[in-house]
């Protein structure tokens, strides 16, 4: 029986390592809509990486041209230190997905209508960055992928999980899952503040993180990335800690 809801979701905080983090209202209140974000100049930064070399290389691969914007892969926040929740540790690490049979578990506990609706629009054998969230150094440690397509999330109707639903109906789930496998660790731990310098460096020059829903829509569990998004983070993997 694998570990019981503890994906990052209801509620969730903010990442400890990122101060300036909005103070949202709980997930519920976001069904369907985005919260319109005020206009604000960007921060002055610097991307050490180049993502102007490395977009060059990428034009030249794809000849020149700019590919529509869609979500084909994701990020999956979990919680890599104990924290309990009505009486239940909601610890959920890589290395705790690595033990599970199989190195898969299914990805419960998910109690936001867009995050939910994240999980129903993944398709088998998309891949995802494994994050570790609401602890000491937040960022991502592993790649995972998704082995079965969403189906209705069972603790919903568990008196005894931490999330479940008594307005939900076993004819009517309001809540879904998928199940996820591990892929492989990165090569090396990227942290959210690095991710995060790249960020607001693109936000000023047009960069492919310029508009990464990791830093717009920080509380969400789960969020969606477009390939750019998801190269470019994974090139970091390659570069020595800044």
């Amino acid at each position: 029986m694998p570990w019981p809801s503890r994906k990052r979701d209801k509620g969730a905080a903010a990442d400890k390592k990122e101060p300036d983090a909005k103070i949202a209202k709980t997930e519920e209140e976001t069904e369907d809509k985005e919260e319109e974000e005020k206009s604000t100049k960007p921060p002055a930064g610097s991307s050490k990486s180049g993502w102007k070399n490395w977009k060059k290389a990428k034009e030249s691969d794809s000849g020149g041209e700019e590919s529509k914007i869609t979500y084909c892969h994701w990020l999956l926040k979990s919680e890599p230190e104990s924290r309990l929740e009505k009486g239940v540790d909601v610890k959920f690490s890589i290395e705790d997905l690595k033990a599970q049979p199989n190195q898969t578990t299914f990805w419960e506990g998910v109690r936001n209508y867009q995050a939910r609706n994240f999980l129903r629009a993944m398709k088998l054998g998309q891949q995802a960055f494994f994050y570790h969230s609401n602890c000491k150094e937040p960022g991502i440690v592993g790649i995972v992928k998704i082995v079965k397509e969403a189906y209705p999330d069972h603790t919903q109707f568990d008196q005894k999980d931490p999330h479940y639903d008594s307005s939900s109906r076993k004819e009517n789930p309001k809540w879904s899952m998928v199940d996820v496998q591990f892929v492989r660790m990165t090569k090396r731990f990227i942290p959210l503040s690095e991710i995060k310098t790249h960020h607001l460096a693109h936000k000023a020059d047009g960069g492919p993180l310029k508009n990464m829903m990791l830093f717009s829509r920080q509380r969400l569990s789960i969020q969606p990335l477009t390939q750019e998004e998801f190269d470019f983070v994974l090139s970091l993997e390659e570069e020595k800690p800044h």
